[in-house]
Formats: C-alpha cells, structure tokens, sequence
C-alpha cells in the first residue's frame, strides 16, 4: 500500500469520523432546543394570532404544570412521541411571554411526590395493562385559579392549541359570561323515562356536546320556553328551534335585545331530530311537521323566513345511505365548504367544513337603521323546495331538481339600533269587544339605546351529536372529535357576542375540510349527463306500472275470480317485460354513473400521488445527463 493511499484511507476515515461526532453533537444540541418548522399550507401548527394575542395581554404569571409517564415501558410509542410536540408547543407558548408563562415538567410515578402533585392539580392517571397508570394532562393555574385537562388525548391534537389557550385565559380572567339557551329540544338532557325507571334505569339521555363544549368557556343557564321573562345577568340568549314560543315569550326577547343582550336564533324549516323525537321517521317522512321561527320579531326585523321551503344544492350534497342501504347523494343535507362562508368575518373566516340538514333560508329587507351580513350561503346551483317532500327522501327531489342560479342565506348577521317588535307593550289577553285595550302596567322599551347584534342561522339540527361530533372512549376517558366546524360556528358567534374574539382564531382553524373540489365538479358535472336518462326511464317506469295497476284491477270481477283473456294474458305478460327490462336499464345506468364518478375521482387522487415524484425522477435523469455531458466535455 502506497503512501498515497494510505493518506486517502486516513483521510476519509478521519471525514466519517468527523461527520459523526458533528452530527453527535448537532443532535445533542437540538435535543435540548424545542422548535419546530411548520410547512403546512395554512401553518396549522404554528401559533395563531388570536393566542399571541393573549399572551401578550397576560398581566400575572401563568404556570403551567405538565405531567407525562417518560418510563418508555410503560408509555406507548404514539403517547410519548405526542408527549414532545405537546412540550414543543408549551415552549412557544412560552416564548412569545417568558415573563408569564412558567414551565414545569413533572414525571408522577407511583408513590413520588409529582403523583401527589398530578392528583391535587386533577390530573389524572390513565389505566393501562397491568393495572399501571400512565399520565399525560396539563394544570394550568394562577394566583387562586387552576384548570386542569385530565388527559391531553392526541385524537384531539388538532384543537391542543385552543385547548390551552381557552386554559390560560379561564384562570387569567376567571369571571365566565352567561349564555341563556332556551329549546324545544332537549338540548340540556332529558329526565330518566318514568316506564324505564319502575324498570330500574334511571339513566338520563345526556345534554348536547354543543352544550357540554359552551359550559367549558361559559355559565350556561336554562331558559324554559314557558318563561316570560329573562335574567338580567344572561349575556347571550341562545334560542335553539323555538317552536310554540309563546308570544310573551317573543316579548321577553324583544326586550332583552333592547336593553343589551345579544341574541342567538338557531329556527328550523323542518327538524328531524323533533320529527324523531316526536315519532316521526327523522329521514324518510312520516310524523308531524315540525319548524320554527320567531314570527313576530322576525317581521319587525324585515327579515322573510319560509318555514316550508328547504334549501338543494347539487354543490353542496352529501352522500347518505338510501333505502336500501346504497348510497344517495342528499341535495338537502349540505355539506358546506369554505365557498359558502364569508371569509372576511372573524367569525367564519376559519370555517372550514359544516354540515347541515334541511337548511332554510333567510331573504327580504332589514328594516331602517338594521345592516344585514351574510354570514354563510348556498351556491347558484341550488334551489328551494317543499321540506315535506324533501323529507321523503333524495329521489323525491331529484327528478324535478332546478337551479334558479340564486345564492340563499342561510345565516345573517343584523346589527344597527333595534326597534320594538311590540309598540303596544306586552301580549296579554284578548280585549273584549267593545272595551279599549289596556296600557301595558309595566314600562317598556321602544328602541334600543346604543347599536345592538342578532345573529339568526337557518337550522337547529346542525348541533345534534350525530351531525357534528365523534363520541370516543379513549383509556376510560369521553373524548369528544369533531367532525366539522359546526359547534365552532356556535362557539365563535357567542364568544363574539361575549366579548372575546381572540379564542375564535385558536379554534376555528383546527377544524379544516380540504374537499377534492375537482372531483366535486366532475361529479357533478357526470350526474348532470346520466340525470335526463334516469328521469326518462323512471318516467317510464311509472306509466308501465301504472297500466299495470289498472290491467290488475280490472282482471277481477265481483267475485276475486281472476278472468284473463289470451289478449289480456298477452298485454300482462308484455307490461312485466317491459317493467324488467327498464328496472334492468335503470340499473345500468346507475352503476355506469357510480363506474364514470369512480374512475374520475382515482385519476384525479392518482395524477396527484405520481406527479411529484414523477417529476423528482425527470428531474433527476436531467441533472443526470448534464452531469454527464459536462464530464464527458472535461
């Protein structure tokens, strides 16, 4: 071995050697340093301006206490990898106010004094095999304030920032505003069934996770719809599907409004969570109609409320299992998109998804000194249509379906000063004839005195559990998951409301949709072509059944003997053949339709897999080639 290669030999031993301790010590460094590069589109992952925000109006320390089991044994892989981007996140937090946010990390094995410190502060330990605890939660406390989150569960990462944030400023401003609900639904929970109790189940159906998600940032107080007035410490009114309000009760409202309160009218065209709760199929018909609104106050207002007309949109549809357990797409159970918000309102400018059944729809002129904002609509391609019929199902609608090419608004803001819905005081029995009406005894408002909001939604259902909120159990603890950003809007509204807005940035944008919106249109775009074929053969379908019926009927004579003639028994036989044969088409038709959606959406999902690193590749063989020809030039 020459000298010369021996040099070489010792010189790349010594570079192997030396990149390793490099990279040794780079990473002993790092380890120590917790930061993180957020690459996301819309930078889910690096602290909105709503909790920057309020760490810079922190005026008294906050310690935050945070307790995770670090025996690897006893912590599995996924919890302890979520455990570093949890610290990560509290080091941020951290950073943007070191004078106020305090940091401790405490490991609570069994008998140790950070046990003892983890069970006073309410965190508490998760049972996992063997009967070991593991600890993963957060105390967040101040002077005389603390709030805990038990367990931080990563089924909920997306909402970690809004949960600390909502922590830190619960124990910084402790005094909670109060949201008055009043519904016909049992929103709040129901009483144990007296039947079922004689049986020995005295379990109460559970109040709405809506509700449940309000009492964490509020004092929620229940308002009876029998109720003739409301509370003058109630901030926020939250009316949820009013139906049979009284009109003392419309009144009430008329006068919280004047007098400051703020507002928030969810009214239904048609809930079927009513419907079902009163013994009606919730989607397929049957039981009684049922809608709401507030009549009067909505009069007063200028604002036109059709309590039987419901909102399709072909934009906005959503797949729901059929009759036959096939998929349906549900031109009145809307799957909204970031299209059909106002992107520059606080509090829909993060929405990303909501999903609402049998939407209604406001329309008409505020009336003077009254501004209306929209704050989420249809798109062109819908159409109003009888809530009765659409309640039947997504076929019903389906044939007659046409766009009239009108945005509806679904949800409105109205603000400015508000005038009395009632000059002549409060609604007390009927004057008899002949008599002059009484003065109202007590005084009442005529106008509000300083600018007021009334913020009104066309749907009720869209906070029931089913239609917002995955319900897991997670090492024996309720986690809640949204599903959309339904209970964000209401949140947003009333923290607006409220007087906070800094939380809506924290939270609304956890909740993302990102819809493959080409795929959207080219199925839309594929239902429009095969939507004439079927309305044709359904047509005929229906004219051959019909014959059908009549040749059955007439084939009896008074005694139910059936009587054929061989013509008759000819004609019979042609209609059945011709009912299968166009059951036969009309099937077809339906599986081509659902073969041309599937085979766009994997060409679209596979032009997105293989571009990227299709182009990586070309890439590399050019630079490969040049590489190439320069050596070859040398």
């Amino acid at each position: 071995m020459n000298s010369k290669k021996v040099g070489n030999f010792f010189f790349s031993f010594g570079g192997v050697v030396a990149a390793f301790f490099i990279v040794v010590v780079i990473n002993s460094i790092f380890s120590t340093v917790h930061t993180r590069i957020d690459l996301t589109e819309d930078k889910v992952y690096t602290l909105s301006d709503g909790t920057r925000e309020i760490l810079k109006g922190l005026d008294t320390k906050i310690t935050l206490r945070f307790y995770y089991t670090q025996d690897e044994k006893q912590m599995p892989v996924f919890l302890k990898n979520y455990a570093r981007r949890i610290e990560d996140l509290l080091y941020e937090y951290r950073q943007v106010a070191p004078k106020y946010i305090q940091i401790e990390k405490l490991d609570p094995q069994p008998d140790t004094d950070a046990e003892d410190s983890a069970n006073l502060d309410g965190v508490d330990g998760q049972m996992v095999q063997l009967g070991e605890k593991i600890y993963l939660g957060l105390s967040v406390s101040s002077l005389d304030q603390k709030f805990a989150i038990p367990f931080l569960s990563p089924q909920r990462e997306r909402l970690l920032e809004y949960d600390l944030s909502r922590a830190i400023t619960r124990v910084a401003s402790p005094e909670k505003p109060v949201v008055g609900v009043m519904s016909a639904l049992p929103v709040m929970g129901t009483a144990p069934n007296p039947m079922m109790m004689r049986q020995g189940n005295f379990q109460r159906t559970p109040e709405w996770m809506a509700i449940t998600e309000l009492k964490n940032d509020f004092e929620v107080k229940e308002v009876q719809m029998t109720a003739e007035t409301i509370e003058d410490d109630i901030d926020v009114l939250m009316v949820i599907h009013p139906r049979g309000i009284t009109p003392a009760m419309e009144f009430a409202i008329d006068q919280f409004l004047l007098r400051g309160g703020k507002l928030v009218a969810c009214v239904d065209p048609l809930s079927i969570i009513d419907r079902q709760n009163n013994g009606g199929n919730s989607m397929m018909g049957g039981g009684p109609q049922t809608s709401s609104g507030l009549d009067k106050l909505f009069a007063a207002w200028g604002v036109k409320f059709d309590k039987n007309k419901v909102i399709a949109d072909q934009n906005f549809l959503t797949p729901t299992a059929g009759r036959n357990g096939q998929p349906e797409n549900n031109m009145t159970v809307l799957s909204l998109t970031k299209n059909a918000v106002a992107t520059n309102e606080v509090v829909t400018a993060q929405i990303g998804s909501m999903l609402l059944p049998f939407s209604g729809s406001f329309s008409g002129t505020p009336a003077d000194g009254l501004e209306q904002t929209v704050l989420i609509k249809s798109s062109e391609g819908s159409q109003l249509v009888d809530g009765f019929l659409a309640s039947m199902g997504p076929q019903a609608i389906a044939n007659d379906f046409k766009p009239d090419g009108e945005v509806k608004a679904i949800s409105i803001r109205l603000s400015g000063k508000f005038k009395t819905a009632f000059p002549d005081g409060k609604p007390g029995a009927a004057t008899p004839e002949g008599e002059e009406k009484k003065a109202d005894a007590g005084s009442h408002l005529k106008e509000s005195e300083n600018e007021n909001h009334v913020v009104l939604v066309a749907d009720a259902d869209f906070l029931f559990d089913q239609f917002c909120v995955r319900v897991q159990n997670f090492f024996g603890q309720r986690i809640v998951q949204p599903l959309n950003a339904n209970i964000s809007l209401a949140q947003n509204v009333i923290e607006q409301m409220a007087g906070d807005e800094n939380l809506i940035n924290a939270r609304s944008r956890a909740i993302k949709n990102r819809p493959f919106s080409l795929i959207a249109k080219m199925r839309t775009e594929a239902e429009d072509r095969y939507r004439s074929k079927i309305k044709e053969l359904e047509t005929d379908l229906q004219e051959t059944q019909r014959k059908l019926n009549e040749l059955q009927r007439a084939k009896e004579d008074q005694n139910q003997k059936f009587i054929l003639s061989p013509e008759q028994k000819a004609e019979l036989a042609k209609f059945r053949t011709t009912q299968a044969e166009t059951n036969k088409k009309l099937k077809n038709l339906r599986k081509d339709l659902r073969r041309d959606i599937d085979h766009l959406q994997n060409k679209v999902k596979w032009s997105n897999i293989l571009v990227m690193p299709t182009g990586i590749v070309i890439f590399g063989l050019i630079m490969g080639v040049i590489k190439r020809q320069r050596t070859a030039a040398r």
